[in-house]
């Protein structure tokens, strides 16, 4: 590594929305208030499924950690872009967007894993019921999430040491809000074909072989669901399952608008970062909501929750 080359850019510049300047405050509270609703939203379903005996199971466990990616992924970038949004000062050092991009990769990647073990658990649940409690005990359980949580942290490693082995030494503005490869990359001033190749590579390999796992999990999940006589018995099915089909839709949705999708000819650059700050930042939000509305024993917990909260207060 070209010490000299590395040493040149000391800090990079996060563009973020510096050229729509007449927007700031107003999506600096916007921020702050979704930000807020999702700790508060996954929080309480944390509180729900440690204080509630019925929700201590497999599939709950994985909820439990869904919701903790749901706040740890946010928290790895929004408080910075709360801070730009305020200030002139837009600069993060070179050692703090290597660690914010190996946190962001990181957690996005264990959700990606995460989502394909719910999915497999919700398979499980569906076409083999007798068996479920054989398959996915506890400690099945626990493995499967050091899995998830040691794939995405080790994917995450790879990516960051290939990212920031290159040489920085022309500009240091990146074309974002957060430190992310494709942005980072692209500020370098010797060959990306490394880095380039082990996101294609790697990331492919882990990321579409999670995808074909959920695929593949709902396929026999939808199959099975209408092999059921009953109009009953095919209605409670698939509510085991809406919940976590809406939040695979939700994430997929998002990432493929926000990385796969061409950028916009009719709107500048800083209105295409706006677009894909706010799907990232409403994702995290949004699953709480969607488990608490639509799973009756959530609902009923968190019920619970607010009730003895407010009675403790009243007390």
């Amino acid at each position: 590594m070209d010490v000299y080359n590395l040493t040149t850019v000391t800090h990079f510049i996060l563009i973020g929305l510096s050229d729509l300047p007449e927007v700031r405050y107003p999506l600096f509270v916007a921020f702050v208030v979704i930000y807020q609703i999702t700790l508060l939203g996954n929080g309480a379903i944390l509180l729900a499924i440690v204080t509630e005996r019925k929700l201590q199971t497999p599939m709950y466990y994985l909820l439990a950690n869904l919701s903790l990616l749901d706040i740890f992924c946010p928290s790895a970038t929004v408080p910075k872009m709360l801070k730009n949004l305020l200030t002139e000062d837009h600069s993060i050092s070179f050692v703090g967007c290597a660690l914010q991009l190996y946190f962001l990769v990181a957690l996005a990647g264990t959700e990606v894993f995460l989502l394909a073990v719910m999915a497999y658990d919700r398979y499980v649940a569906i076409c083999f019921p007798l068996r479920y409690s054989l398959i996915m005990t506890k400690v099945r359980c626990v493995q499967l999430l050091f899995g998830t949580w040691a794939a995405g942290f080790l994917n995450s490693f790879l990516h960051t040491m290939s990212t920031f082995s290159l040489s920085f030494c022309k500009s240091n503005r990146v074309n974002q809000y957060y430190c992310d490869i494709p942005p980072v990359v692209a500020l370098s001033c010797s060959s990306t074909y490394t880095a380039e190749m082990l996101v294609l590579v790697v990331g492919g390999i882990f990321g579409v072989g999670a995808f074909l796992i959920t695929l593949i999990s709902y396929i026999y999940i939808v199959s099975t669901i209408l092999k059921i006589q009953s109009v009953e018995g095919k209605r409670k099915a698939f509510s085991t399952c809406a919940s976590h089909l809406l939040v695979v839709f939700l994430f997929y949705g998002t990432t493929i608008f926000t990385y796969i999708r061409p950028s916009s000819s009719q709107h500048s650059p800083a209105r295409d970062r706006l677009i894909s700050m706010l799907y990232g930042v409403i994702t995290p939000m949004l699953n709480p909501i969607i488990y608490s509305l639509r799973n009756t024993e959530v609902k009923g917990a968190l019920r619970k929750v607010f009730h003895l909260r407010i009675c403790s207060q009243k007390a």
